[in-house]
């Protein structure tokens, strides 16, 4: 179990002077944190004063460059063992960060998994189940809660990632992904998410396929054949019943179904391949 004085909290925030001061104070009232760093993105309202009188230290942005890249500078700046990101719009309550530091130690990562209820919006609710049931299957492991942003990890670990790690909104995403392709021990944290203050900075349709290509990305990178074998046994299984059909009935050999012969054996063929390339990263990177 991590103590919270070993553990550095992270706050990416851009305009969110409305909530920054809340967070800080209640984070500050629910343990005694070895340090509250705030990566301050290029703010336009007071997010910068609050955060500073409420007791955080604030790393400045120039400029809007993005979540990510907030979570990035936030990591690289904090000097504890362990890392805690929480949202700075006031939706996690302080008690629940307690409970995932907690659990640090016998995990690598542990994420606060929001129910559906307090998830905002049906077609946020709805995109969101598809996406952990996407990453579930390729990663042959139930996710709850794919894009929770509120998580706590070995800082050591979360280096190691670093470079994967986009500059927009699907940090959360490619982390929990290469935390369980890396065969670090990952947990999910059930909590209950408050409204946010202010408006989400995540627009559905926008974000949305972002976040099922870092899916995808992240799969074929650490297990390529989740990818790629039910592409090449979906056209193998149709083009060689179609090939054997056309022989016995017609008594010739039709193109379609050489096609998809093909094209079935040389996805097979590319995704063992990578399955190689993926297999000499990861020694490499241990």
């Amino acid at each position: 179990m991590a103590d919270p004085s070993a553990v550095s909290v992270v706050i990416p925030a851009c305009n969110e002077a409305g909530a920054i001061g809340d967070v800080i104070r209640g984070l500050t009232s629910a343990a005694k944190w070895h340090e509250i760093l705030v990566v301050d993105d290029g703010s336009t309202d007071d997010t910068r004063a609050r955060a500073e009188a409420a007791g955080a230290r604030v790393i400045r942005h120039p400029y809007n460059k993005g979540n990510g890249a907030s979570v990035k500078t936030g990591i690289r700046a904090a000097s504890g063992e362990f890392i805690l990101i929480i949202d700075g719009d006031g939706q996690h309550q302080p008690g629940d960060a307690v409970r995932l530091v907690n659990k640090l130690g016998e995990y690598d990562l542990v994420i606060g998994a929001r129910s559906s209820e307090t998830q905002a919006g049906s077609a946020r609710r709805m995109g969101n189940a598809t996406l952990n049931r996407l990453a579930g299957f390729l990663t042959e492991r139930q996710i709850p809660d794919l894009t929770s942003g509120f998580r706590a990890a070995r800082r050591e670990h979360l280096l190691e990632f670093l470079h994967l790690l986009p500059n927009g909104f699907s940090t959360p995403t490619t982390t929990t992904l290469a935390f369980i392709k890396a065969g670090y021990n990952v947990t999910f944290e059930p909590v209950e998410a408050r409204p946010r203050v202010g408006t989400s900075k995540i627009r559905f349709t926008r974000d949305g396929v972002k976040f099922l290509l870092i899916v995808i990305r992240m799969t074929t990178i650490y297990s390529p054949m989740r990818v790629f074998l039910p592409i090449a046994a979906f056209a193998l299984l149709i083009g060689i019943p179609y090939l054997v059909w056309n022989i016995a009935a017609n008594h010739k050999v039709a193109n379609g179904a050489v096609l998809l012969i093909m094209f079935g054996v040389m996805v097979f063929l590319v995704g063992l391949v990578s399955e190689q390339i993926s297999a000499l990263r990861t020694e490499g990177r241990r």
